[in-house]
């Protein structure tokens, strides 16, 4: 079992119903899924970009990731509906747990500068996302095999019903968020 889910059991569970009141176990918010996601703007020029980035996260999350693809065709970007545009993975149950603790204590550690994430980039249902400047920040990418330094979206989603539970959620799971 990975550590963050027994965390989650143990301690996180019990600490959240006496802060929050809940009466019943399953009140309590947990997580529901964590989704990576990479743009690629560039894909439409260059096709090898999509498979370098498929690469990588596959590399990262440790699952085939899907392509998404253009819903609208906007002119002015040279888009048609259908072009493939990124690559996303949905991540779940034990992977899911493994990432987010890969995420918080090797990942954002890793970047520069790094005070901390905003505590402001929630929803308003309790679900946060998280954007990273480079897929070098993690560890398992080599630095001379990537094409491009890319960015990518981590949305974290959560069964909380505000951003308050999820907040504290995630700070008892470990997210680093930043002091005012």
């Amino acid at each position: 079992m990975p550590r963050l889910k027994d965390l989650y059991r143990t301690e996180i569970v019990p600490t959240m119903m006496e802060e929050f009141n809940y009466r019943s176990v399953m009140e309590v918010p947990r997580l529901e899924k964590i989704v990576v996601n990479v743009g690629l703007g560039e894909a439409l020029q260059n096709v090898k970009a999509l498979d370098a980035a498929a690469n990588d996260i596959a590399i990262i999350t440790g699952q085939k990731p899907i392509i998404t693809r253009a819903k609208k065709s906007i002119a002015t970007f040279k888009l048609r509906e259908g072009n493939p545009i990124g690559v996303k993975v949905t991540l779940r149950g034990n992977r899911m747990y493994d990432f987010l603790d890969r995420l918080c204590n090797v990942a954002l550690p890793r970047q520069r500068d790094f005070r901390g994430v905003s505590p402001d980039a929630f929803d308003g249902r309790g679900n946060y996302t998280l954007g990273l400047r480079e897929q070098l920040v993690w560890p398992e990418i080599d630095y001379d095999s990537i094409d491009k330094i890319r960015g990518m979206e981590v949305i974290i989603v959560t069964t909380a019903r505000t951003d308050e539970e999820g907040r504290r959620l995630l700070q008892l799971l470990g997210m680093p968020f930043r002091r005012f």
